[in-house]
């Protein structure tokens, strides 16, 4: 119905009470106003506060990718040490390997930092 507000039209009427007391419950700040057919959860603008707050979520998830990123890199490594170990390629193989999973790495962080780097824009300045 308008920018800032979600509505929530339950095809069973009878849930209606019970998605109104799951959202009072929720932790998401929101109170929801129920007219007995439709629930509405009236948005309230970001503060300064919440932006700082949103924008450290960013950086706390981004931390948390970088550390997948160098979990599967590690795998990666592990898996060509293991066939060079096991004669299955040569160590030049395992080199140009490592060197190809650590550039690979590499552009998946800087890839990732940028996407961080444009939503805290996006937040902190919208």
């Amino acid at each position: 119905p308008e920018p800032r507000m979600l509505m929530v039209t339950p095809y069973d009427r009878s849930a209606l009470d019970n998605i109104d007391r799951a959202i009072q419950m929720s932790d998401i700040g929101i109170a929801p106003t129920n007219d007995g057919e439709k629930i509405r959860l009236v948005i309230p603008a970001l503060t300064q506060e919440r932006r700082q707050e949103l924008s450290k979520l960013v950086g706390r998830d981004l931390e948390d990718a970088k550390i997948a990123v160098r979990n599967i890199r590690r795998d990666a490594n592990d898996t060509i040490k293991k066939a060079e170990k096991d004669g299955e390629i040569t160590e030049d193989d395992a080199r140009r390997n490592e060197k190809e999973v650590q550039k690979i790495t590499d552009e998946v962080t800087e890839r990732l930092e940028k996407i961080a780097s444009d939503k805290e824009d996006e937040i902190l300045n919208s």
